[in-house]
């Protein structure tokens, strides 16, 4: 879920979360981020930026990035946890995105820790304090070039990880869009947060891939497209660019998953703003109202 990703690997710009609510532990995680460092041979100098309940935190570190990532010892999501690794050894080269150069992990105080050392990527992500886009972008044609091509090689990995599963499809579809759950006939690889605070530009770089795996054809652009509701021209441009996935019917119905994803989100009190727009979007699509 979306709602659950940390800042982006390899860049402080994408979407930024506060520190733990506990002072200890923002100690704790402050400690173990430079015992890392110390491993690691480098020195953060940059500021803290924390991730989705302060579960990560990363620094810069000269040319690289350290991402510290905390779980309660016997809580350990492995998907996400493992994700940025197996993103490195699986995705084609030709995908855009932070090399990761090492890795440590270790426990202690009950709690697991994973310390990521990326390449730091120097540009800003294009969307910063959150995923939702906040003001229409003029992106060149080329930009879009790009990353249709990184979504097209990504969708060429073989996996079994799943960034998305029908269980949840079968449990949440007629809560959130009010339509009869349908089984999902297209799978692809894909990111499984795209969202404008894990993308810069241009060039392009796809940040986050710690949620990567098997998604509904359309979930990644759809995913996008949502986020992108309160700022007309981008979304309209995401249509048309993207419009081979999305006007197919296996397009349309990973575009319902993303948007009941989200909805998901904004039923716990997620996103109040792009709620109505979300909403409005399902309901253009199936045809049934959807009550928020």
């Amino acid at each position: 879920m979306s709602a659950a990703a940390g800042p982006s690997v390899g860049s402080p710009s994408a979407a930024v979360f506060v520190p733990p609510h506990d002072h200890d532990d923002q100690v704790r995680m402050r400690h173990a981020h430079a015992a890392a460092a110390r491993t690691f041979k480098v020195t953060p100098a940059g500021p803290d930026v924390w991730g989705w309940q302060g579960r990560t935190l990363g620094r810069r570190a000269g040319r690289w990035w350290l991402r510290l990532v905390c779980a309660p010892q016997d809580k350990r999501n492995l998907r996400l946890w493992e994700g940025t690794a197996t993103a490195h050894q699986a995705l084609p080269r030709s995908v855009p995105r932070p090399r990761l150069h090492d890795v440590l992990e270790w426990s202690a105080d009950r709690h697991a820790y994973r310390a990521e050392l990326s390449e730091y990527v120097p540009l800003p992500a294009l969307q910063t304090g959150g995923p939702v886009l906040t003001v229409d972008l003029e992106l060149p044609s080329l930009w879009w070039a790009d990353l249709r091509l990184a979504l097209e090689a990504t969708s060429t990995v073989v996996t079994d990880r799943q960034a998305v599963r029908q269980q949840w499809v079968d449990k949440n579809l007629t809560r959130f869009l009010g339509i009869p759950a349908f089984q999902v006939s297209a799978w692809t690889t894909g990111h499984g947060d795209l969202h404008w605070a894990n993308v810069t530009g241009p060039p392009l770089v796809m940040l986050d891939w710690e949620g990567w795996g098997q998604v509904p054809v359309g979930f990644d652009v759809g995913l996008l497209h949502a986020y992108s509701l309160a700022q007309p021209v981008t979304a309209a441009r995401i249509r048309h660019e993207f419009a081979h996935v999305l006007n197919t019917p296996a397009g349309r119905a990973g575009e319902l998953v993303a948007l009941a994803q989200l909805l998901q989100v904004a039923s716990r009190g997620g996103h109040p703003d792009l709620a109505p727009r979300l909403a409005r979007h399902a309901e253009h699509l199936t045809g049934t109202p959807v009550p928020i």
